[in-house]
């Protein structure tokens, strides 16, 4: 399949990612979970199908998923299952601009998280 015969690859892995998402959101719901944990479990799902698709394709003329999906998903909560998926799979842990995008957004991620526990436990004093 030619990339511009049927649309963006990064839209339909995407569009994967959506359909995981919302049926791990749905399956919360369900359950009466609160949507976002549905959501996070989702995204950290589709995430390591990803990168699993990715490895099991790779070297052969199948579909890629592209790199710029891997980390919007990375960004948007799905590092945990991309460390995971690069462990398990041996999978996208040698190319070093895409290790240097990856861990630079994991860095954000933790900056994040302890800048918002840092505002959160110090506003009480």
């Amino acid at each position: 399949m030619e990339n511009g015969a049927r649309g963006s690859p990064a839209a339909l892995f995407l569009a994967i990612a959506a359909a995981i998402v919302a049926a791990a959101v749905w399956g919360a719901i369900s359950c009466s979970l609160p949507w976002a944990l549905g959501a996070v479990a989702g995204i950290n799902a589709a995430t390591l199908f990803l990168y699993g698709y990715d490895k099991a394709v790779a070297g052969g003329s199948r579909l890629r998923v592209p790199e710029k999906v891997l980390h919007l998903l990375a960004l948007v909560g799905g590092s945990p299952a991309a460390v995971l998926g690069q462990k398990l799979f041996r999978h996208k842990t040698v190319k070093p601009s895409f290790r240097r995008i990856f861990w630079l957004i994991v860095v954000l991620q933790l900056a994040a998280v302890g800048g918002a526990g840092w505002w959160w436990f110090s506003r009480g004093t």
